[in-house]
């Protein structure tokens, strides 16, 4: 472990389970103080099409794993659908931690369901957790990085994002997922467009997304059986590579877990930074929009 991030604070959402617990993690592994959030400190109900289903993963299980192996971990919950909630987080980070370095913008939520038959509701719903939350908090967390002479902001894309491939795919003619893609698209653009504001406050934003999929208890009902997924390892060092550089050096990017890492050679390390992961190839069913380099 090198310590890159040791004096650094990180607010890491969504990181109950899955991805952003992965992320919190390895930021830790680092020397970061990671304030993780989720709506709360227990396991969560998840709804889709109408139903409730309690998905594993807890903030306080994230807490204990950072802390077992050696790193620092806060959890402040927030729901981020209640407007106080969202409004006073990064607040609440600064007045417990006393800073914020980092914003990971990685909750979310998604509720597939074709053009047709997808309610305004879910929507409404999927546009404010990938657009308007990346918003809020960016626009919170700026002033507070300002005043520290910098910072990063990493937003969790989606290879989904990009224009689908041609012909089209059985995936995309049936899986729903127009309206959570176009919301990503929307996110990549946000990021490149934020960044050009920031850079000259020394405030990097970039987008991390998988190259393929990455299998997490929230990802396993909407994923086909069968569906070729990527360890979440190469995802998470990926996004520790955009909070270490200057933003005159990284900022603006779209970058995708395993066609950075294999391009930049990059060494990938366990979730606890003491082990290194062999390289792994971008297979070549990926996007063949996303570019060789991964940027």
């Amino acid at each position: 472990m090198s310590g890159v991030l040791a004096g650094r604070t990180a607010l890491v959402t969504g990181s109950s389970r899955g991805i952003g617990r992965a992320i919190a993690q390895r930021l830790a592994s680092e020397g970061a103080t990671v304030v993780v959030t989720a709506r709360g400190t227990t396991p969560s109900v998840s709804i889709r099409e109408g139903k409730a289903t309690t998905i594993p993963g807890s903030l306080e299980e994230t807490v204990e794993l950072i802390e077992a192996a050696g790193g620092k971990a806060l959890p402040i919950p927030a729901d981020l659908e209640d407007a106080e909630a969202l409004d006073t987080l990064v607040d609440r980070v600064v007045d417990e931690v006393g800073s914020i370095d980092i914003l990971v913008n990685n909750a979310g939520f998604a509720d597939y369901a074709s053009i047709e038959k997808m309610s305004p509701a879910t929507f409404d719903r999927t546009m404010a957790h990938y657009l308007r939350v990346p918003f809020l908090l960016s626009q919170a967390a700026i002033p507070h990085m300002r005043k520290r002479g910098g910072g990063w902001i990493v937003n969790i894309g989606s290879s989904t994002g990009l224009s689908p491939i041609r012909p089209f795919r059985d995936y995309n003619k049936t899986s729903g997922d127009v309206i959570y893609a176009s919301a990503k698209a929307a996110l990549h653009r946000f990021t490149q467009g934020l960044a050009a504001e920031v850079v000259d406050d020394n405030i990097a934003v970039n987008v991390v997304g998988p190259s393929t999929a990455i299998m997490t208890p929230g990802a396993a009902a909407l994923l086909p059986e069968g569906y070729d997924t990527e360890p979440v390892e190469y995802l998470v060092e990926t996004v520790l590579a955009m909070c270490t550089l200057p933003a005159e050096e990284r900022t603006g990017h779209v970058a995708f877990s395993l066609h950075f890492p294999w391009h930049e050679k990059l060494e990938v390390k366990s979730l606890d930074g003491c082990e290194t992961l062999p390289p792994l190839e971008p297979p070549s069913w990926a996007n063949p929009n996303i570019a060789p380099s991964g940027l």
